[in-house]
Protein backbone atom coordinates (compact mmCIF):
# COMPACT_ATOMS: atom_id res chain seq x y z
CA UNK A 1 0.00 0.00 0.00
CA UNK A 2 1.01 3.44 -0.83
CA UNK A 3 -0.50 6.89 0.81
CA UNK A 4 -0.63 10.33 0.57
CA UNK A 5 -2.07 12.81 2.95
CA UNK A 6 -3.23 15.93 2.40
CA UNK A 7 -4.03 18.59 4.92
CA UNK A 8 -6.75 20.70 4.25
CA UNK A 9 -9.31 23.47 5.95
CA UNK A 10 -11.56 20.65 7.24
CA UNK A 11 -9.23 17.93 8.05
CA UNK A 12 -7.07 15.57 5.78
CA UNK A 13 -7.24 13.71 2.66
CA UNK A 14 -5.60 10.62 3.06
CA UNK A 15 -5.04 8.57 -0.15
CA UNK A 16 -4.19 4.67 -0.43
CA UNK A 17 -3.06 2.94 -3.44
CA UNK A 18 -2.46 -0.99 -3.96
CA UNK A 19 -2.83 -3.78 -1.72
CA UNK A 20 -3.40 -3.01 1.93
CA UNK A 21 -2.59 -5.97 4.22
CA UNK A 22 -1.06 -6.83 7.31
CA UNK A 23 2.24 -5.72 5.66
CA UNK A 24 1.32 -2.47 6.09
CA UNK A 25 0.63 -1.60 9.54
CA UNK A 26 3.66 0.05 10.20
CA UNK A 27 3.33 2.17 7.49
CA UNK A 28 -0.74 2.76 8.57
CA UNK A 29 0.97 3.82 11.47
CA UNK A 30 1.91 7.17 10.28
CA UNK A 31 -1.33 7.73 8.57
CA UNK A 32 -2.40 7.14 12.33
CA UNK A 33 -0.40 10.10 13.54
CA UNK A 34 -1.65 12.47 11.38
CA UNK A 35 -5.10 11.68 12.95
CA UNK A 36 -4.17 12.26 16.42
CA UNK A 37 -3.13 15.48 15.51
CA UNK A 38 -6.59 17.01 14.35
CA UNK A 39 -8.73 18.32 16.70
CA UNK A 40 -12.02 17.98 15.02
CA UNK A 41 -12.87 18.01 11.58
CA UNK A 42 -13.35 15.33 8.96
CA UNK A 43 -10.47 12.87 7.71
CA UNK A 44 -11.28 11.32 3.54
CA UNK A 45 -9.86 8.19 2.70
CA UNK A 46 -9.76 8.09 -0.74
CA UNK A 47 -10.12 4.34 -1.60
CA UNK A 48 -9.99 4.78 -5.37
CA UNK A 49 -6.73 3.34 -5.89
CA UNK A 50 -6.63 0.68 -3.51
CA UNK A 51 -7.14 -2.54 -5.34
CA UNK A 52 -7.64 -4.99 -2.77
CA UNK A 53 -7.87 -5.17 1.45
CA UNK A 54 -7.58 -8.04 4.21
CA UNK A 55 -8.96 -8.43 7.63
CA UNK A 56 -5.63 -6.23 8.94
CA UNK A 57 -6.51 -3.41 6.57
CA UNK A 58 -10.12 -3.49 7.78
CA UNK A 59 -8.83 -3.75 11.71
CA UNK A 60 -6.56 0.01 10.42
CA UNK A 61 -9.76 1.27 9.91
CA UNK A 62 -11.04 0.41 12.96
CA UNK A 63 -7.90 1.94 14.73
CA UNK A 64 -8.15 5.26 12.69
CA UNK A 65 -11.69 5.41 14.04
CA UNK A 66 -10.84 4.34 17.75
CA UNK A 67 -8.19 7.68 17.50
CA UNK A 68 -10.57 9.69 15.47
CA UNK A 69 -13.25 9.25 17.77
CA UNK A 70 -12.41 11.03 21.15
CA UNK A 71 -10.80 13.86 19.41
CA UNK A 72 -14.40 14.82 17.22
CA UNK A 73 -12.94 13.75 13.62
CA UNK A 74 -15.54 12.21 11.33
CA UNK A 75 -14.04 9.57 9.36
CA UNK A 76 -15.48 9.15 5.88
CA UNK A 77 -14.40 6.29 3.18
CA UNK A 78 -14.98 7.80 -0.35
CA UNK A 79 -14.62 5.74 -4.12
CA UNK A 80 -13.98 2.51 -2.64
CA UNK A 81 -14.48 0.29 -6.05
CA UNK A 82 -15.01 -3.60 -6.71
CA UNK A 83 -13.64 -5.84 -4.33
CA UNK A 84 -12.55 -3.08 -1.74
CA UNK A 85 -16.15 -2.19 -2.49
CA UNK A 86 -17.54 -5.51 -1.79
CA UNK A 87 -15.42 -6.70 1.58
CA UNK A 88 -16.68 -3.25 3.16
CA UNK A 89 -20.42 -4.33 2.57
CA UNK A 90 -19.94 -7.87 3.68
CA UNK A 91 -17.79 -6.57 6.87
CA UNK A 92 -20.70 -4.07 7.12
CA UNK A 93 -18.54 -1.11 7.47
CA UNK A 94 -21.22 1.45 6.70
CA UNK A 95 -22.94 0.93 9.99
CA UNK A 96 -19.34 2.33 11.64
CA UNK A 97 -18.59 4.76 8.87
CA UNK A 98 -19.78 7.22 6.05
CA UNK A 99 -18.55 5.52 2.90
CA UNK A 100 -19.19 7.74 -0.29
CA UNK A 101 -18.99 6.28 -3.81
Amino acid sequence: MDYAVQSTDQGLNISLTGRMTLIDHDKFRAVVDSIERLNGGICIFDLRGLEFIDSSGLGMFLIARDVAQPKGVDIQLLGAQDAVRRILQIAKFHTLFKIAP
